[in-house]
Parts: structure tokens; sequence; C-alpha cells
């Protein structure tokens, strides 16, 4: 156990309670209330005392309790979103006018050292050729492996922390007793399409024999933990599969090594906000200009992969055994339905793109003078154009076809949207999502929390790559649709919103794969014991239709809204979790939600569990950090879970209160 040892310059120090320790408590908590109302504050910095238990087996110790359970077969698969695996230089290469070169297995991807004082050599390692996706002829970059390269992409004291991804994740899985080997991470070259992964890196044949060795190291299936674009991959993987596998063993070898499934936030119909990184560019929060962002933005095979899609259209697939053959591949083409050309928007909430268009064609932006003032003396005699565009007219190129004349980028996409998705010999990723057929499905996301869903873009005057300004964005929140100035706009905004990085429909559109009747519960995040849950049985689902509960909220609390689904597909479940105000970046490290899949896992393999789903009438404090000191009442909070017990080393109330050494026999309220 860590000890976390005070602060030598702080003077109050608890003392270990006596014999009754009821009777004192009152009376030193009056004592030094004062104080620590003074020392509230500078105790945040203080570590909390982590509790590693035991090496979970058949049977697994907690806190000196014992619950039943076999972890022993069981393996956690996770794949990272874009942007979250570190780079590492895979060259040598001399940066003039900079102390900082690179040498091979330097960080990359995240330095920010090099990226701010050799931004022209860091540019080099980690732009692509837009064509072919090979690295540049002077350095390559290629990606880290193990569970340090999807923690934190910057390590260090400062910059650790704020570039932490799934570190939270592994220490709960620390905590809780999960082995070694039972954690792995499969981290990939989050820039390169889904063809270009498997024929570079052959990321596909090596997550085939991942899944392959957990299962003959630990004896059974693994779930699989994938955010964000990992979630692309791993449907990818799933298509990849089916020519890999003959047809009869495919759901064989699907239950075999694949228990459950836990998509986190998960664009299913795409991000509005890859468009806007097409033609301004995306930063990553990183001190670079955005014009130089969307260089290196556009010049990833795939910044594509999350174009937004409408969710009426299909295309037919043309499959390939081999990514190497020579044949000639026959390309998608979208098949869209009625509702396409009834309903506005793609099943989007409004237009994702509004675009002014000069009225007289000129050169794409020059960046020398002379033209420059020529052309723009051109424009000012004509009337700009507003052209509007949808999900289905971005994803089949329409968009870009209209603006090639004025941006030398559109080719370059074009290309790329051609190539690497339209023409793909396994599947055409920018095509709506069929529930995947795995026994355990989990689709987690964030709700109501401003997110953009549409931009107004213009000519800037400024040559490539600034040529484009946003004068004016877009917001779903709380049902309605408003600008960035304030304006309300008319449209479709869905039941609630997105997670301020993916918009709500594309979030829920799992939805569809619940069945016809669906269980409801609605709890408050935080720990609760029974109160304001409110569950709805046998709800009327209509495939293609959102759920909207007939619940009540409180404006002060924070509520986790569960859809569950365990009969419609027999041998089945799927289940939708909306979790209030969780961020699509930082859900990963959310510790409510770390505590759901805790209990659903442990759930899971029980073998005395009640029902399908992990019951949510009750939550309590599962570990020591949980637990917290009641002022008002003078104790420890949550007293069926938490009491009072002082170890050396602890220098507020609060950290004196822990799990009860019994708690292990509270786990199974929860079966």
């Amino acid at each position: 156990m860590y000890k976390t040892q005070p602060n030598p310059q702080l003077t109050y120090t608890p003392s270990p309670p006596p014999s009754n320790p009821q009777s004192t408590i009152i009376t030193r908590t009056r004592s030094h209330t004062r104080e620590a109302g003074r020392m509230k504050s500078d105790l945040k910095f203080i570590a909390v005392v982590f509790v590693i238990v035991g090496v979970l087996d058949r049977t697994s110790v907690v806190n000196g309790g014992q619950f039943k359970g076999d972890y022993s077969k069981l393996s956690g698969i996770i794949i990272p979103g874009f942007a979250s695996t570190q780079l590492r230089a895979w060259s040598i290469l001399d940066c003039p006018y900079s102390p900082l070169d690179f040498n091979p297995l330097d960080l990359v991807w995240l330095d920010t050292t090099k990226c701010l004082s050799a931004m022209n050599c860091w540019l080099k390692c980690m732009m692509l050729d837009p064509y072919n996706q090979t690295d540049h002829p002077e350095c390559k970059s290629r990606p880290d492996s193990g569970l340090s390269a999807i923690t934190e992409l910057d390590p260090g004291y400062i910059t650790g922390p704020l570039s932490s991804v799934w570190k939270e994740w592994i220490k709960w899985c620390i905590e809780f007793g999960i082995e070694a080997n039972a954690i792995l991470a499969v981290p990939y070259d989050w820039r390169l399409s889904p063809s270009k992964l498997e024929e570079r890196d052959l990321y596909f044949h090596k997550l085939k024999l991942t899944f392959e060795t957990a299962l003959k190291h630990r004896g059974g299936p693994s779930i699989v933990f994938a955010h964000s674009l990992g979630n692309n991959v791993f449907r990818y993987f799933l298509e990849w599969l089916k020519l890999e596998i003959a047809p009869k063993k495919y759901i064989q070898w699907l239950d075999d090594h694949i228990h459950a499934y836990f998509a986190v936030g998960s664009p299913l119909l795409g991000s509005v906000q890859t468009v806007e990184a097409t033609l301004s560019g995306s930063t990553f929060g990183l001190p670079v200009p955005e014009g130089t962002a969307r260089l290196m933005f556009n010049s990833f095979g795939s910044s594509l992969w999350m174009t937004p899609f409408s969710e009426y259209c299909q295309s037919e697939n043309v499959y390939s055994k081999h990514f190497s053959t020579g044949r000639k591949k026959k390309h998608n083409i979208y098949h869209c339905d009625d509702l396409e050309y009834r309903l506005n928007y793609s099943g989007f909430p409004t237009n994702i793109i509004n675009i002014e268009i000069p009225s007289v064609v000129a050169e794409a932006y020059p960046s020398f003078g002379d033209e420059l003032q020529a052309n723009l003396s051109n424009m000012e005699c004509g009337v700009p154009t507003q052209l509007s565009f949808n999900a289905r007219e971005i994803a089949d190129g329409t968009f870009f076809k209209a603006i090639e004349d004025y941006d030398p980028d559109s080719k370059r996409l074009l290309y790329q949207l051609d190539k690497l998705y339209h023409g793909d010999p396994v599947l055409n990723p920018l095509t709506p999502w069929e529930r995947p057929p795995l026994k355990n499905i989990f689709c987690i996301y964030g709700v109501d929390s401003r997110t953009e869903v549409g931009y107004y873009f213009a000519p800037s005057g400024k040559p490539y790559p600034d040529n484009w300004i946003m004068t004016d964005v877009v917001y779903e929140f709380e049902g309605i649709l408003f600008t960035r100035s304030g304006n309300l706009i008319e449209g479709n905004p869905g039941a609630a919103s997105g997670d301020e990085t993916v918009p709500y429909n594309s979030l829920s559109y799992c939805k569809n794969w619940l069945g016809p009747k669906v269980n409801i519960t609605r709890t408050p995040q935080s720990e609760h014991d029974g109160e304001d849950v409110q569950v709805h049985t046998d709800v009327e689902h209509q495939i293609g239709a959102d759920i909207i509960p007939n619940m009540t909220r409180s404006s002060r609390v924070k509520y986790i809204t569960y859809y569950e689904d365990s009969e419609s597909l027999p041998g089945q479940r799927t289940a939708v979790w909306e979790i209030d105000k969780a961020n699509h970046r930082n859900i990963v490290r959310s510790p409510i939600l770390m505590r759901e899949l805790w209990l659903e896992m442990w759930h899971d393999i029980h073998p005395d569990k009640k029902s399908k789903f992990v019951t949510k009438a009750k939550r309590g404090p599962l570990r020591d950090e949980d637990c917290y000191w009641d002022y008002g009442k003078a104790r420890c909070a949550w007293a069926e879970y938490c009491e009072y017990r002082y170890v050396f080393g602890d220098v507020h109330l609060g950290q004196s209160c822990r799990v009860k050494s019994s708690s292990a026999d509270l786990l199974l309220k929860y079966v």
C-alpha cells in the first residue's frame, strides 16, 4: 500500500481514535472545524491512498471480504481513438537552427517541446503524402506499442496529466486486481486509412492474433473497450475478419474470442468537426497556426474516416481477398431510400456546411502578391453565392467538387475519398452501422453538452492554406439550434445534444440496435440509496426512431439513462448508456463510467446473478477514495459502506474514511 506523507508545513495531524471513537470525534471536529476549512484548499494536492487488492482468481478478496467471480479467464483489449497513440521517430533527422534533433525512438506525437522549437522538423515526421500515404523522405514515424503508448501522450510532470488518456482506466484495473497480462493495448497509426493500416502495418492480422493469443493465454474471451475512432477501427476489423475466416466459422470465432464490446463515444454517423478541420485545421490544443494544422490534417488518410454521412444511404461493397491484388476495383455507389430526399439534412439537425463561393472563378488563391491582388479585385466585382451541403453531399464528394476551383486541397481530398473509402475492398466506412453479431454490446456516450453541428465559411482573401474563414457556427443544446452569435435557427434538433465533439444523432444511432421492447432506467450519477431512480419497462421502440423516456429530471442532478434489451435477440444483450455532461475526450477518465463498467463486468461473471443486467437500485462507494467525512453528522458518510479507520499518514478526516472490510458482501446487492 502506498503511504501518503503529510505536508511538513501543516501542523494539523489527526491522531488515532480511542476505543470509543464516536464519543470523541465530535469534540475533535469542533476544535478543528476552522482549521480544516483553512486546510481544504491546501490539501488538494495530496495523493489519494490507493488500495491495491490481490490478484482476482476464481475466489477474489477485496478489503478482507470474498466474492465469487472468474476473472482468471477474461482479458481486456483497448482500442484507442484518434490522436490517442504515441508516435515515435524511426529516422535520424538533423534539425537546422535548433539544438533538438530527431533520433530513432524519439517521441514525435506528442512532444510539445520539439513541436514548438523545431516545428518544421516535427511536421516532416508527422505529415504523410496525401496520395500514397508514404512518409516524408527525411523522416518517418511509427506507433509505439504496449499500454505506455496510450496512457500519457506526452509524459512529464506538467504535460503528463494534460495529455493523459487511458491512465485512470489502467489504475482502476490495477486497484481491482486485474493481472498485468490481462489488459492489452492495440495502438495503431491513427494517421492512416483502414486499408493502409493493413497494407503497411498488417494491423488487422496482428489484432486477430492478439485475440487468439489472449484466448490461449487466459482461457477465455476478451472484453473490447474502444473509444471514438477506435470503434471505426473495430468495425472495419469485424468486416475484414469475414474475408479471413470461413463463413460457417465466423460467428463461432466471435463467440469464442469476444465476450463483450464497450463502444465509448462512437461517431456512428461521423462528426461534423472533421469537415471543419479539412477547411480551417484542427490544432489539437497545440500552439500551432491553423493553416499549418490544416496542412498536416489533410495529409492524413484518416482525415475523412469520421466524415459525416447519411443514415439513409447504403453502398454496394465489392470484396477483394487480398489488398495487393492487381484487379481493378469497382467503386462503391450510394443507394439512398426515400427518406433521404423527403427529409432534410440527411438525418442531421441542419446543413453541415454553408459556404460562400465567389461568382468569378479565379486561380485557387495564389501565394504571390500581384496575382492575389488581381484575383481579389475581380472577386469584388461579383456577388458571392452561398451554397449549403448536407451529410450525404459531403460523403459522396459533391461538396469538394463544388469548391474544387477555389481550394487546392479539394482534389487531394476527392482522391482520398474515392480511393481509400468509396473504393475500399473490404468496407465503405462511410455507411451506416449494423449491430455487430456479438453477444454483448454496450454503447456509451455523453449527452447534453453544447455541440457543433454546422458551419458558415467564406473566402478570407488570404493565400492557401488560410484561404477560408469561419464566419459562424451552429450548435445544438437542450433541444434547440443556435449560432455563435446567439440567433436561433430552424432545423431538426434531437431530444438531447451531443458530447461537445460528436452530434447526438451520430452517437445515439446505436439505439437502432435495440429491439421493439426496451427497459429504461434513469439514476443519479453520484452514489445514491435508491432515491430519484426511475424505471420504465417494456417501452415501445420503433426501429429507426429515437427513444425519448417520459421521465423527470432535476436541473441540479446529473443522470445516467440506461436503455437495455436482452430479449429481442436470443443469447444477445444490447444496452445504451447516456451519461449527462460527459465530455467526448474525457469520458474514458470518468470515475462514473469506470464504476459502472466494473459493476457490469463483475455481474456478468458472477455465477449467482439473478438478472440480465446489473441492478441500478443502489450505488454505494466501492473504493476508499469514494468515502468522505460528513461534517453535518460528524461521521463518515455512507455508514453502511464506510467507516472511520485511521492509518498513519492521514492528514484529514475524510482520508481516514475507508470502505468497510465487509464491503465485498455488499457487492452481492448488485447481483
